[in-house]
């Protein structure tokens, strides 16, 4: 799509309010304009914006979108909480690099150990193809590790030197079973399934 100006975007989020869009994309953005239109939906719940290199990307979360992305948070947390492992949960907060030309606004993230400047995960969502290129933007913020949410399984990408690398196992958290996780966040009842979720995770530490 040709660029379009920030005065004109309140418009177009109106649209998107009325009759939801899933991705809105739009080239020859500044840096200035992407922070403009960061400055004008402030803490809204209602867009994610990511920025790559003069691109702008606004997402509105859908409600299996946000219900996921809820649950695997809650889920991890518990884990956490269980494992005494110590985190700061940084949810949607808003992370960008001018000098790098990228910025975006995880679904949830979180410091792990010790709070930092940038987030050590980093979890996308993904129920829709298309898109800018989210490990692109995170490699330019050096996040760590991103989990994608996608096809009711986690893809776990681990940054090793100046690339990422698919794994199979979170290098951040070696001991978490991501198919278990996995499993209850597609449970119907969310208070079931980290009731349920923290046990099994007490029943693998006492068998450790």
């Amino acid at each position: 799509m040709t660029s379009i100006l920030i005065k004109d975007l309140a418009t177009e989020l109106e649209l998107f309010t009325e009759d939801p869009v899933e991705i809105f994309i739009s080239s020859g953005v500044s840096w200035q304009q992407y922070e403009e239109l960061l400055n004008q939906l402030g803490d809204s719940p209602w867009y994610r914006v990511t920025y790559l290199e003069e691109v702008l990307e606004i997402m509105s979360p859908s409600r299996r979108h946000d219900r996921d992305k809820t649950n695997i948070g809650m889920l991890l947390e518990a884990y956490f909480q269980e494992t005494r492992t110590r985190f700061w949960g940084l949810g949607s907060t808003t992370f960008r690099i001018q000098a790098k030309k990228g910025g975006t606004e995880p679904d949830e993230c979180y410091c792990i150990g010790t709070e930092k400047e940038f987030p050590d995960l980093a979890i996308e969502v993904v129920l829709s193809s298309g898109g800018l290129d989210k490990l692109a933007v995170y490699k330019k913020l050096g996040i760590r590790e991103v989990w994608f949410w996608k096809n009711r399984r986690f893809d776990v990408y681990h940054l090793l030197g100046e690339e990422y690398e698919k794994m199979q196992q979170s290098e951040l958290l070696p001991n978490l079973d991501l198919s278990l996780i996995a499993e209850y966040v597609q449970r119907p009842d969310p208070l079931e399934a980290v009731l349920e979720f923290r046990e099994r995770v007490r029943e693998n530490l006492g068998g450790s």
